[in-house]
């Protein structure tokens, strides 16, 4: 039997059980079956497998954003408008056939945007080209899911499913769960807060399908058996997302001020380039970048060309290794103005954590 009728098979038995606590246990394990057999297509057992030819681009900038929707909803008349890049565009499906590379230049960062081909549904499984799209997709660091505002919640649910199955988290954080294996002294479970789903029988049935025995689990807040499932194969990837909803030309006022209330989204019209500064304005907000400006010795700091770093990484160090790897071997201290100091200049070490539009200047050792 094939990896796709197993899965099938599972699905059909989970839709066929009733959730309660008697079963708990049984959903558990098959929900652990099934993130092993998506994990098989993913990473087919001969190794192989990865992006594909002429679908994985190079990646460019401060920051890369994909593209990804059903075939005919504009992804390829938005990058050409945004970015200045041509881009195949026609009334019949399927014109982008690879991934098609654009560059913008937003707030001082470069950022990448990957026109990538139309999916379609069961590409997580391998049909059409989706397994190579959404292997591009991954190496993203923020995902706009480019939908027709006229079937957009129909479009919406089957991506994310298809995403979802990909191992990739739309617009969530890591599970908060503390997992580590050990020799010996079977599964020592530590529950911070009341589990709703999740206790010692369930844990441990997830935990058997793995064949992990001996491990230390902390659970600090509700979790479900998909989040430890997640800790547990460690290949998940979190993005951000936007849902762009195109063709707003096409719907009333009416119709325009309800979208706009949905989480997480920006309508426009990719044709009519109407609304553009509002889906730059919440790119920039999601991919979360800092920009920190230069100012060499005895001048004026340039504020032309900032270095770009991502949040999470923007210690003193960080900017020294993305000036040049070898600075930080030389560094002294660094004399920063800006919303990271208390006082303006303030001289700090390489631990310092520097805020978006912070001026550094570098000492080093003489």
């Amino acid at each position: 039997m094939s990896a796709l009728q197993k899965i099938a098979e599972i699905e059909a038995e989970m839709a066929r059980t009733q959730r309660n606590k008697a079963t708990m246990g049984h959903l558990g394990l098959l929900k652990a079956r099934l993130a092993k057999l998506r994990r098989e297509l993913i990473e087919p057992k001969g190794g192989g497998g990865g992006a594909g030819e002429g679908f994985d681009v190079a990646k460019t900038g401060d920051a890369r954003i994909g593209f990804v929707g059903f075939p005919s909803v504009g992804k390829s008349t938005l990058l050409t408008n945004l970015a200045g890049v041509y881009s195949e565009v026609a009334a019949y499906e399927f014109t982008t056939l690879t991934t098609v590379p654009g560059v913008i230049r937003y707030k001082g960062a470069k950022i990448q945007l990957l026109d990538l081909p139309g999916i379609i549904e069961g590409a997580k499984d391998g049909k059409g080209r989706g397994k190579q799209v959404i292997a591009v997709a991954r190496t993203c660091g923020l995902i706009f899911i480019v939908l027709d505002v006229l079937k957009p919640l129909q479009h919406k649910r089957l991506i994310e499913h298809e995403l979802e199955g990909f191992g990739i988290r739309l617009n969530k954080t890591p599970p908060n769960i503390v997992f580590r294996k050990k020799e010996k002294g079977g599964i020592n479970l530590q529950q911070m807060v009341p589990q709703s789903e999740l206790d010692a029988d369930v844990v441990k049935t997830i935990l058997a399908e793995y064949k992990i025995h001996n491990a230390d689990i902390t659970l600090r807040y509700d979790a479900t058996p998909e989040d430890l499932i997640d800790v547990v194969e460690g290949n998940r990837v979190y993005i951000p997302c936007i849902y762009v909803l195109n063709k707003i030309d096409q719907i009333s006022i009416e119709e325009l001020d309800i979208i706009h209330k949905v989480p997480h989204t920006v309508p426009i019209s990719a044709h009519h380039k109407w609304n553009f500064d509002d889906l730059l304005e919440k790119m920039w907000e999601y991919l979360n970048l800092v920009r920190i400006y230069t100012k060499p010795k005895g001048q004026l700091p340039d504020y032309r060309s900032p270095v770009v770093l991502r949040s999470g990484n923007t210690s003193i160090e960080d900017f020294c290794n993305k000036l040049h790897r070898t600075i930080i071997k030389e560094f002294k201290y660094a004399i920063v103005w800006g919303t990271s100091v208390k006082y303006q200049p303030q001289k700090v070490g390489k631990d310092h954590i520097l805020q978006d539009e912070d001026v550094v200047q570098i000492v080093k050792k003489v």
